[in-house]
């Protein structure tokens, strides 16, 4: 018989930060004897949106979008099958190549890590409040928002 850890302990990250992200500790934290899959997503700044070229963005938070997040994660961390998680959102000003969000999730089976991991990052990017202003090549920018 598995062990599961209890939900409280299935969240092992849920934070805003200005610091750079490190996706190897970040996959560290989501370590269990019991799982058998690691999904995380990594997102990037890229040099692009829509046809634009875009030259950097700066991320903006609100001040409730830690509980917000940590609101999310609970959610899955209800689930028997899912035996970790984690989420990192860098806000400031980044460079195109720059990492702006891990999302993580540890369980038994490759299929649940990869579809919780999905759902989890688009909840993230479409409830949690954190703003992106992006800034194009013309000398544009543009406010792109999560609710």
């Amino acid at each position: 018989m598995t062990l599961l850890p209890e939900p409280q302990l299935k969240i092992r990250l849920a934070q805003i930060t200005t610091t750079q992200l490190d996706p190897v500790d970040f996959q560290t934290l989501l370590a269990d004897p019991a799982g058998g899959a690691i999904a995380l997503f990594i997102g990037v700044v890229r040099n692009h949106d829509q046809g634009r070229r875009v030259e950097s963005l700066s991320y903006s938070a609100h001040p409730s979008a830690t509980d917000r997040l940590l609101e999310i994660l609970s959610q899955y961390a209800e689930r028997a099958d899912v035996l970790a998680l984690a989420v990192e959102h860098r806000i400031g000003d980044l460079e195109i190549g720059d990492l702006a969000v891990l999302a993580g999730v540890t369980s038994a089976h490759r299929a649940t890590a990869f579809e919780v991991c999905s759902e989890l990052i688009e909840r993230v990017k479409s409830e949690v409040p954190i703003w992106k202003n992006q800034v194009f090549l013309d000398g544009t920018n543009e406010w792109i928002g999560s609710s």
